[in-house]
């Protein structure tokens, strides 16, 4: 006859670390894209960015500009300046449909600068994003958008 496993039943006694409290504050997202908490770092310098990762940041940029996601989601991936301005800009899709973020086109202009396009699909209606993000140390954030 076989031992059965142990199984430790007796939760951790350590209490929350400070970054699950943080987790725990992030605004709810209903009904949107979950953006990834991480830092956007794409390896040494010259290295191109992930195109999916700049999709989903293009989706969630979409998704503020619509109305349908709280812009403090996507502060983390914005210099000071760049969120101010998404602050300002308020609603700038009007749609009745969800946003959907299609195919990115990237662009090199410099090292350390990367630009995309992304075309912004609300139902009948396609909007233009377009992201600028610059490299600060291994982190990229996003320093201007534009949409139309």
């Amino acid at each position: 006859m076989s031992a059965a496993p142990h199984i430790n039943l007796t939760p951790a006694p350590e209490p929350p670390y400070d970054g699950d409290r943080a987790q725990a504050r992030d605004p709810q997202t209903s009904g949107s894209l979950a953006l990834d908490t991480r830092p956007l770092v794409w390896g040494p310098p010259g290295a191109l960015p992930d195109e999916r990762a700049l999709r989903h940041l293009g989706q969630a940029l979409a998704e503020v500009l619509s109305g349908r996601r709280p812009p403090e989601t996507v502060a983390s991936r914005l210099t000071e300046r760049a969120y101010q301005e998404l602050l300002r800009a308020g609603t700038m899709l009007h749609t009745g449909h969800p946003p959907f973020a299609g195919a990115v086109r990237v662009t090199e202009p410099r090292d350390g600068a990367v630009e995309m396009c992304v075309m912004v699909h609300c139902g009948r209606r396609v909007h233009v994003l377009a992201v600028r993000l610059e490299r600060h140390g291994m982190r990229w954030l996003c320093t201007d958008f534009e949409t139309a």
